[in-house]
């Protein structure tokens, strides 16, 4: 320290001095100004930046909100759907079954007629056939019985008898 206080010159202090404030007057009118003004400048960006961050964080919320809510939306009219599709699925097989049990059960009836219809036309030609050969047997029968006159006459008294 004494050193310094040896080599202290008065005028050189004073000059010093004198370039110091020169310059912190420069530095505040000419520098000073734009350094705040940027600075401020650089605040107002910096709060605008997190004001929009915080609107895009609350626009993000807000759409995966909605996104939640429109799939919500989207699964409840999926289950609708398909529980519609089943309905139908399922009225469609009951037709078709109704369907079929009233075709099959038209077919037995038309079956049930043909037959019976066949069961009558046999019955007949076996009624048929049935007379024709009882008749050929009686008149074979009666040809043998009545080849002789005097059975011929037994034979008609007793018809005229029971008549």
């Amino acid at each position: 320290m004494e050193q310094l206080f040896k080599d202290f010159s008065p005028g050189l202090f004073v000059m010093q001095t004198l370039i110091l404030l020169v310059l912190i007057f420069l530095m505040r009118k000419f520098a000073w100004k734009p350094i705040l003004n940027s600075l401020e400048s650089r605040e107002t960006e910096i709060k605008d930046a997190i004001a929009s961050a915080k609107e895009a964080k609350e626009e993000l919320a807000k759409l995966t909100s909605e996104k939640d809510e429109m799939l919500k939306e989207a699964r409840v009219e999926k289950d609708t759907i398909l529980k519609e599709a089943k309905a139908t699925s399922d009225k469609m097989i009951e037709e078709a079954k109704e369907t079929a049990k009233a075709e099959g059960a038209k077919m037995i009836e038309n079956a049930k007629a043909v037959i019976e219809g066949e069961k009558k036309a046999a019955i007949a030609e076996m009624q048929n056939n049935s007379a024709k050969l009882a008749l050929e047997i009686a008149e074979k029968v009666i040809r043998k019985e009545l080849a002789d006159k005097k059975a011929q006459e037994e034979l008609l008294s007793s018809y005229l008898q029971e008549a």
